[in-house]
């Protein structure tokens, strides 16, 4: 494999991805919305195409001119995208990597603990809400019948400074913005629910030995320890010298950053184990601490 495509290129995971693959020498082109970014690219040595993800004649085009499918851009919800990649991938024996999201593991616990750690091997029975997601991840793996290398990659809460155009992540710096709005860390009901999660350079990491040693029909989830949501607010509290942290409804998160992200990215718990990726694929992440990166 030498030409690789990945959608979502702009964004945190998939820039950064781009960025490790361009390292190792691959040629890497992404597929964008619009030529707002192609120079940006470019000048990475990215090579683009302008389309709709949902246009299936631009899917099938741009997957006919490369050898694997890294799909990133808001991909963990979005069947209709994957489905129009699988179809043009079908019989090819080209490889897939799809990233999907680690709210799978949440059982809307509203801020309580739970201490449960999951495996690839245990069975998910998810919440109806993120039911759609356990679906299509199945979806993703079982194409490896139609004679596609399929592989599923489940990022916990990613941390780090970004190697593409877009450098931060999605939940710490909206928890560290809420936090400075009202002064003080924020967590929600009793905060003690607990995250694993991630460095970015060791996720792309996973996603370059995945694309190039992972068997098809294969899933790796990605984290490499964990924090309460209650921890990361004292630690935002601390190192922006804010007001010791508080607690605020739910409801409030709900308000804020919407029902997904209020009810799972801030008050559920994502406790997961990523050894089979280490045992399998040789992945050795060096980051340990998302308090020490805030």
């Amino acid at each position: 494999m030498k030409k690789i495509l990945i959608t979502g290129i702009t964004g945190y995971i998939g820039g950064t991805i781009a960025a490790k693959l361009l390292d190792k020498k691959y040629n890497v082109v992404g597929l964008i919305r619009n030529e707002i970014h192609a120079k940006e690219l470019a000048t990475l040595g990215v090579e683009t195409i302008v389309g709709d993800i949902h246009d299936e004649t631009v899917i099938q085009s741009a997957i006919q001119k490369v050898d694997a499918v890294i799909h990133n851009a808001d991909s963990a919800d979005d069947a209709y995208a994957i489905d129009s990649i699988i179809n043009a991938l079908e019989g090819s024996g080209k490889t897939l990597i799809f990233t999907s999201g680690s709210a799978i593991f949440g059982g809307k616990e509203n801020g309580e603990k739970s201490d449960f750690v999951f495996t690839e091997d245990i069975p998910l029975n998810p919440r109806l809400e993120m039911a759609s997601r356990v679906l299509i991840n199945d979806y993703v793996i079982q194409s490896a019948h139609k004679n596609i290398r399929s592989i599923v990659i489940v990022p916990t809460m990613v941390y780090g400074r970004g190697l593409g155009l877009k450098q931060d992540s999605i939940q710490v710096p909206a928890l560290l913005q809420f936090s400075k709005e009202k002064g003080f860390g924020i967590y929600f009901g009793k905060g003690e629910n607990i995250w694993s999660n991630i460095h970015i350079e060791d996720l792309a990491d996973l996603y370059v030995l995945a694309l190039e040693n992972a068997k098809a029909g294969s899933m790796y989830y990605a984290e490499n320890g964990s924090s309460t949501i209650k921890n990361i607010a004292e630690t935002i509290s601390d190192k922006y010298s804010l007001q010791p942290a508080q607690s605020l409804s739910v409801q409030e998160a709900v308000n804020r950053f919407g029902a997904a992200g209020g009810y799972f990215g801030f008050a559920s718990n994502s406790l997961c184990n990523s050894d089979k990726a280490k045992k399998e694929l040789g992945w050795n992440p060096q980051h340990l601490s998302i308090e020490k990166f805030i």
